[in-house]
């Protein structure tokens, strides 16, 4: 049998798992769900004798993400919530973005490049940091963090810690959903967030280091800094996927590519803010404690080494046994 029979011959079950598959996905009610079992057993032996026949590399891999798509559904069917929601962050987003990592390593490039560029070039020519900045900028990180304490300046500014979480949460989460958004222009969108920000954050840690009092400035943004800036890394990857997509929508359409990269990204964004969210809380309860650099570092330090492992290994297991 060619590979043009085999797939002529199978399409329709593929396609009907698929939709399947899409309706579970999307929350829609199937009458049809019974089905699920034996189509997912079908496309596993479809995939062997592919693979056996070699019958290339695109029809395996649109095989094996189907057959991972459909166990996901079969397995969560008899998971209650709170177990999913455990599911996805051990296993689900961190699998996402190492499925991405190309990406990832883009939008990680595209934020820290410009962001070290900056904070490096405040020795050596304010001129540039001054640029971006701005006379305002300036005038704000002298006032926070000219002194010893950031901490009283910002209990100044806000009545409580909870309004400083709430604050944190509305600008971060923004910022996550614009590098989201910003993709569907071809990914220029979420790339142009990431740059503006990486630009944003590093003129300001390069101006705190060269004019203000950079012990008071790290000790506040330590503590949250591995989880806020990854998230809005992230966030500009699930951005640039949409962007891919439209720019490359291989065998769909350009519109059905960008539905399918949505639904491929909406674990990552929803990850993003997830982080976000703990980034606030940490930033509102914790940054804003006055407390010795060196506990305020080793938080810090903590954060970020736990992430590389978490993104770098959490669910390696269950992945190897799908």
């Amino acid at each position: 049998m060619t590979k043009q029979e085999f797939e002529q011959r199978n399409e329709p079950a593929w396609r009907r798992l698929e939709w399947l598959v899409d309706g579970l996905e999307s929350g829609r009610k199937e009458t049809a769900v019974g089905e699920v079992p034996a189509l997912f057993r079908q496309a596993c032996h479809d995939l062997t004798l592919a693979e056996h026949r070699m019958y290339g590399l695109a029809l395996c891999e649109r095989l094996n993400e189907l057959i991972i798509r459909a166990y996901r559904q079969l397995y969560r069917a008899h998971q209650p919530w709170g177990a999913r929601v455990v599911s996805f962050f051990v296993t689900g987003f961190p699998r996402a973005v190492r499925r991405d990592w190309k990406l990832f390593w883009w939008a990680f490039l595209f934020f820290w490049g410009p962001f070290f560029a900056l904070a490096f070039s405040a020795h050596h020519d304010p001129r540039w940091v001054e640029s971006v900045l701005g006379s305002e900028g300036m005038s704000a990180m002298e006032s926070m963090y000219s002194g010893g304490e950031a901490v009283e300046k910002m209990r100044e500014k806000f009545d409580s810690n909870f309004q400083m979480f709430g604050f944190y949460i509305m600008n971060n989460v923004s910022i996550d959903f614009k590098c989201f958004a910003g993709g569907i222009v071809y990914g220029v969108g979420a790339l142009l967030v990431l740059l503006f920000n990486g630009l944003q954050i590093g003129a300001a840690t390069g101006y705190v280091v060269e004019n203000c009092n950079p012990e008071a400035f790290f000790k506040f943004t330590a503590g949250h800094s591995s989880w806020e800036l990854l998230g809005a890394v992230i966030s500009g990857m699930a951005g640039m996927k949409l962007g891919m997509a439209a720019l490359i929508p291989g065998r769909y359409n350009r519109s059905e590519a960008i539905r399918q990269a949505a639904k491929a990204a909406l674990p990552l964004i929803l990850g993003a803010a997830a982080m976000t969210v703990v980034a606030a809380m940490i930033e509102g309860f914790w940054s804003a404690q006055s407390l010795p650099p060196s506990v305020k570092y080793s938080f810090g330090i903590f954060w970020w080494v736990f992430l590389a492992v978490y993104f770098s290994f959490s669910g390696r297991r269950s992945q190897a046994l799908e």
